[in-house]
């Protein structure tokens, strides 16, 4: 099969743009022809993929969407793709990957009820009708089921959602690697042998609720707030973030250290991983937590949260989210005996279940799109209004 695959923005540090470059990696591997396309790219560039950087021009969010789906609208024609597969919401696609929360009701539950007129919303609203509406016939691949109802709800949306299981990587270290990284990264930030060290993971810090993280750490007892650190790895603006650490003291404590390739290595390093986001569709860096034994703190709101709860191996924050009960939440992670605990009982889930088939059962729903496919092409649907 030719198959075009549909991204706004490339770089390498982003959950959805990973899973982006590994399903179509995986649909090459299976003999398919893949071409990428894209506004930028940022990082190095597969080469088992064809890459098409479109380029990115406007002044705003609109403007520059527009623009794509203008050139997508002009060049797919020719490219003469068996199947499109889109990992932004947009129209014409064959098979839609979602990592988003549903716009409409996050703008309802969010937003004063005059945005719904602002053009803004006309558009967004447009580009998320345009895969979900009744009628549509573009196939919806999904990580987790909590958003299905809601998409019904909004769209009243036909059975044609398919959920993924997660992806992560199968891990296997000995006790002495992991006690080896902790020590080389200790060593190498000139940090004490014996110290904690909690890990935030994530390319947006305000949503993924890196606030709500430093406080915690902030209110952490005296004695054990001394001796732990907070390793933040992720690409996002982080000017707010650092002086909410200074005005708390924790200046020397917090770290930021940007989009990071060994992360793998600070999750073997760290003591507990603590993610209290204020929405996540899914958080997959909750799941491949547990393949290292690294206990965690999330939220309810997580989709992947339920993993953490069902294996046992963390603390899941009840909604709403109370600051207090992350505290003591915190205090209770970096008990020894709890972590030991909960260190085991995660290794144990990730032996057990599948955690790692995502991107193979992705193919596995193109192919199976591309093969009944029937009639008119969808590549002729309009482009949103607004």
């Amino acid at each position: 099969m030719k198959l075009g695959f549909i991204l706004f923005d490339y770089f390498p540090f982003g959950g959805l743009q990973r899973d982006c470059v590994k399903i179509a990696r995986t649909c090459a591997a299976r003999g398919h022809s893949v071409t990428l396309l894209t506004r930028t790219w940022r990082g190095d560039k597969p080469a088992d993929l064809h890459v098409t950087v479109v380029g990115r021009q406007g002044f705003s969010n609109i403007s520059r969407n527009r623009h794509f789906l203008r050139q997508l609208d002009s060049r797919l024609p020719a490219l003469q793709f068996d199947g499109v597969v889109g990992f932004n919401k947009m129209p014409g696609l064959d098979v839609y990957f979602g990592a988003d929360p549903c716009y409409l009701a996050r703008i309802e539950r969010t937003r004063p009820w005059w945005c719904r007129w602002l053009p803004r919303y006309r558009h967004f609203a447009s580009l998320e009708r345009a895969v979900f509406a009744r009628g549509v016939r573009t196939q919806i691949m999904l990580l987790t089921p909590q958003e299905i109802p809601v998409y019904q709800k909004y769209y009243e949306t036909e059975d044609r959602f398919h959920l993924l299981p997660p992806n992560v990587t199968r891990r296997t270290f000995s006790a002495d690697e992991q006690a080896a990284a902790r020590r080389r990264l200790r060593s190498e930030n000139n940090w004490p042998a014996n110290g904690r060290l909690l890990v935030f993971i994530g390319s947006d810090f305000k949503r993924k609720g890196l606030d709500r993280a430093i406080r915690a750490l902030s209110a952490l007892p005296a004695g054990l707030r001394e001796h732990t650190r907070l390793a933040v790895l992720g690409q996002s603006r982080s000017g707010s973030f650092q002086r909410l650490a200074a005005s708390l003291e924790l200046g020397a404590q917090v770290h930021f250290l940007g989009g990071r390739h060994d992360v793998p290595d600070w999750m073997l390093a760290a003591d507990a991983l603590i993610h209290p986001a204020y929405s996540e569709t899914a958080g997959m860096v909750l799941v491949e937590a547990l393949t290292f034994g690294l206990p965690v703190l999330t939220t309810e709101v997580c989709g992947y949260a339920f993993h953490i709860a069902k294996a046992g191996a963390g603390i899941v924050l009840p909604s709403p989210f109370d600051q207090e009960q992350c505290n003591a939440g915190l205090v209770e992670m970096l008990a020894p005996d709890k972590a030991s605990t909960w260190r085991v009982n995660g290794l144990a889930y990730a032996a057990k279940e599948d955690l790692y088939s995502c991107h193979e059962r992705a193919a596995e729903i193109i192919e199976e799109t591309i093969r009944r496919k029937r009639g008119p092409s969808i590549l002729a649907a309009p482009a949103p209004a607004g």
